[in-house]
């Protein structure tokens, strides 16, 4: 079996962020769930894009933004995920490859503009996603290239995308390809809307096709309907080979087996936005995990990378990951 050429391949939805800032009036005015992700049509993004503040555009995506981090610390990525041939999917492609990672994916030539997440971020720091999918929908098998798959240590896989029929059958045929060639799966949950919607679907996965897990208390909680994190933390134990799970400001546990390391939060002088923790959370680990370290360091890389991403407006480095090492 030929050796990974390459750390991680994520396969996710290729966004462009709006964050912009807002207060607790603005949110209830305009009928919007604090801190969770919403999916809107293009009537509403555009109405909410025309009553939102100033803006301040960048490329986004939870798995692109793990992959950007991963590259970052100087690990090697690629990401699949598809855009439309407009201005934004231009601006998307280039950011990515600006960064070192791979993206290879054919743009689509027709149907829906390339995604946008238009994100308002409250002086509390929490951030509240609107998310038009756009062009992410279309990702289909035909964008999953055996040999890209192949190449990595590990495949990661983001939740949010679990919703297009089309997309589900390419992280199912990258999870067979993956497997076949001896490789590493790894899934985030993403958030508890999405839990909620495919609560049985992940649970399956966790289970029968899943390496390692990613996910937050609350989207824990919610895949085993549990009262607490303590029960839930128990549930998961021994359903896959790792799970790390963030907590915030408690940082972090990391369970394999029966192995538990509970992991400090790493400090922050000011939190400014928490857009992309959890995906620079996930970027320290692989990075870790990709290299050879004890999942007690990986969870530590992990809590160092979130705590950049969170001192700053945007959910990709400011600070390249490696210097802080």
């Amino acid at each position: 079996m030929a050796e990974p050429e390459i750390d991680v391949v994520a396969i996710g939805n290729a966004i462009v962020d709006v964050l912009s800032q807002a207060d607790d009036g603005f949110l209830e005015t305009h009928g919007l769930a604090k801190g969770v992700m919403t999916l809107i049509d293009a009537s509403g993004a555009e109405g909410l894009y025309a009553a939102m503040g100033p803006g301040v555009e960048m490329s986004g995506g939870s798995a692109a933004n793990t992959v950007a981090g991963l590259a970052s610390f100087g690990g090697s990525a690629g990401f699949i995920g598809k855009v439309r041939d407009d201005q934004l999917g231009a601006v998307f492609s280039h950011d990515i490859r600006s960064l070192g990672v791979s993206f290879t994916t054919a743009p689509a030539t027709e149907g829906a503009a390339t995604a946008r997440c238009l994100i308002l971020v409250t002086p509390d720091a929490q951030r509240t996603l609107n998310t038009y999918l756009g062009a992410c929908t279309v990702l289909g098998p035909d964008d999953i290239d055996p040999e890209t798959i192949s190449a990595a240590k590990v495949i990661y896989l983001e939740g949010y995308l679990w919703d297009p029929p089309g997309a589900k059958q390419a992280f199912r045929k990258a999870m067979d390809i993956a497997r076949k060639a001896g490789r590493k799966v790894a899934l985030s949950l993403s958030d508890p809307f999405c839990v909620d919607r495919y609560r049985e679907e992940f649970h399956a996965l966790v289970t029968d096709g899943v390496d390692l897990l990613f996910a937050n208390e609350a989207e824990l909680i919610s895949l085993y309907e549990a009262e607490s994190f303590d029960e839930a933390l128990q549930q998961i134990r021994g359903h896959c080979e790792v799970a790390a799970l963030t907590r915030g400001d408690k940082g972090s546990v990391v369970v394999s087996g029966d192995e538990v390391h509970v992991i400090d939060a790493e400090p922050v002088a000011r939190l400014v936005d928490t857009t992309g923790a959890g995906d620079l959370y996930a970027a320290g680990f692989l990075f870790g995990y990709t290299q050879g370290e004890d999942l007690a360091r990986c969870g530590r890389l992990g809590g160092l990378a979130a705590s950049e991403v969170i001192s700053h407006f945007g959910a990709r480095p400011e600070t390249p990951l490696k210097a802080l090492l």
